[in-house]
């Protein structure tokens, strides 16, 4: 398993002579999010399949894939699991955050992995990847929030420079979470694992 200095190192490497085509995307995302959120339908249409796209965009450069900017539509191509991954993420996550914080910041290490693992196996429909998400961050929760703190430093600089550095901060911050997803999926010997009731 690689520390998270070695997984940004590697996203670093891997955005190398990209960042811009990255920071598009991201930067695109973020709008077309910001867009959709005005009304709850058009979060539910465009959130699921644009967050597969986004996250499948940052998959691909880890496996050094010519990825383009249409990546971050591919999402549609799979938009009923998408979108029910979206949704059932939503309504799990705020039922456990409504018992308290932390049993919802728990669950949303949980399902971290979702959207990553129906990109590999578009087949394995919303449950089976919110599942597969939870067998597969079993004990790494941890390893991932330790991921995410390490950037806490470069949020107080993006927010210093009115938000503009959080285009730069989003791809490198993405791109490390793909080569965590990346490595556990190796390091771990993962297959997709058959669906059951997520919870």
């Amino acid at each position: 398993m690689k520390t998270g200095g070695e997984l940004r190192a590697l996203a670093r490497g891997r955005l190398r002579g990209g960042w811009l085509a990255a920071v598009g995307v991201a930067l695109v995302y973020g709008i077309f999010i910001c867009l959709s959120g005005g009304t709850v339908a058009g979060l539910l249409v465009l959130g699921g399949p644009l967050t597969l796209g986004f996250y499948g965009y940052f998959v691909g450069k880890s496996r050094g894939e010519r990825v383009q900017f249409e990546c971050l539509f591919e999402g549609f191509r799979c938009f009923g699991s998408a979108l029910l991954v979206w949704l059932l993420q939503g309504i799990f996550l705020t039922l456990w955050t409504c018992l308290f914080v932390i049993p919802g910041i728990v669950k949303y290490y949980s399902y971290s992995m979702s959207f990553y693992i129906l990109r590999d196996d578009p087949g394995i429909g919303a449950a089976g990847a919110i599942t597969a998400s939870r067998k597969m961050m079993n004990g790494h929760k941890g390893r991932l929030f330790c991921l995410d703190l390490s950037f806490i430093g470069w949020v107080l600089l993006s927010c210093l420079t009115l938000g503009i550095g959080f285009l730069w901060l989003i791809p490198y911050r993405e791109q490390a979470r793909a080569e965590f997803y990346e490595d556990l999926r190796g390091g771990a010997g993962y297959a997709v694992l058959p669906p059951e009731p997520a919870r």
